[in-house]
């Protein structure tokens, strides 16, 4: 692993439960590279991850939305 982490904020369209957006959650710190993923009750839509690029793109927490069922953007920080 890299020494170089950032931060990508995912938008979910979809309207979902705390209990679906922990699973989700879960989900995305299954990737090798995501060191943090954080849903807020406040902001439902958004997710903030935490991961190293090299070896994870972000490309991936879209495909991790829609495996789950949602529709997602990234968010440029």
């Amino acid at each position: 692993m890299s020494n170089k982490m950032v931060d990508v904020l995912l938008h979910v369209d979809e309207e979902s439960s705390h209990d679906d957006r922990e699973a989700f959650r879960d989900r995305l710190m299954e990737i090798d590279g995501v060191m943090a993923a954080d849903f807020r009750d406040d902001h439902a839509h958004l997710v903030m991850v935490e991961y190293d690029p090299a070896l994870v793109k972000s490309a991936s927490f879209l495909s991790a939305a829609k495996d789950h069922g949602w529709h997602a953007e990234l968010v440029g920080l």
